[in-house]
């Protein structure tokens, strides 16, 4: 009986927030390749929602939507690591900025600027500006590479929830990430922000803005550039 009774309580969970798994594959499509096909971010999301409703635990302080959308998140983006789309000239590509940033950074002690990066880089401001359109379409496996997801973002930038993440928070890695979050260029800040805790889209937050998509697109791929740029040395000496 009370295997009946748990197991209705789970089909329950599945069928009230499956709407959720919906919401958070199309929050991700929007920004991911035509290739990525969203019935494979929906299978996997409701996936990682069986999981959540499994394993939640109400004594953790966290409600049960906080909940599954982490491991809803965490299944679809597991699911795109596994099919890593990103060309090597992307990694590569992103390897080279995030070196040119964190060298001015450092000598400089003030954010790099655009100027500061191509001229580094030795090229033209158009190739700068569309590889960093390119990189955008990858940023979600190109943060794999420091160990670090969007979840870790989000939490970094989210008002803080007692219970479930408190471990989390109490880090020494999710502190320092929220303070090179902290530390971006004002607009930069802003719209990681809209990005990861109002969860707007490039289109959303161009018009919050008043600049194009594609000009969100860069920033954002600058943002994540950055922050990888700052929490490379502390990577390398946890």
């Amino acid at each position: 009986m009370y295997d009946n009774l748990k197991s209705s309580i789970h089909d329950e969970l599945v069928t009230q927030y499956a709407p959720l798994v919906k919401r958070i594959a199309y929050h991700l499509k929007a920004r991911l390749p035509a290739t990525v096909v969203v019935d494979d971010l929906l299978q996997a999301g409701m996936i990682g929602l069986l999981e959540a409703s499994r394993k939640y635990d109400a004594d953790q302080g966290a409600s049960f939507e906080t909940y599954a959308g982490i491991r809803i998140r965490g299944a679809m983006l597991d699911e795109l690591r596994r099919n890593d789309w990103a060309p090597k000239s992307v990694h590569r590509k992103v390897r080279d900025i995030t070196e040119a940033i964190r060298e001015i950074e450092n000598r400089e002690g003030r954010d790099a600027r655009d100027e500061e990066v191509i001229g580094l880089l030795n090229i033209s401001r158009d190739e700068y500006y569309k590889t960093l359109q390119n990189i955008s379409t990858h940023k979600v496996i190109s943060w794999e590479e420091l160990g670090v997801d969007e979840e870790a973002i989000r939490n970094s930038v989210v008002e803080h929830r007692p219970g479930l993440h408190d471990e989390l928070e109490k880090s020494r890695f999710q502190e320092k990430l929220a303070e090179a979050i902290a530390s971006l260029p004002e607009r930069e800040k802003m719209i990681v922000s809209l990005y990861y805790d109002s969860e707007l889209n490039l289109r959303e937050i161009g018009s919050v803005l008043s600049v194009s998509e594609s000009r969100i697109s860069q920033l954002l791929s600058q943002a994540h550039i950055r922050l990888r740029a700052r929490m490379q040395e502390w990577a390398m000496n946890d």
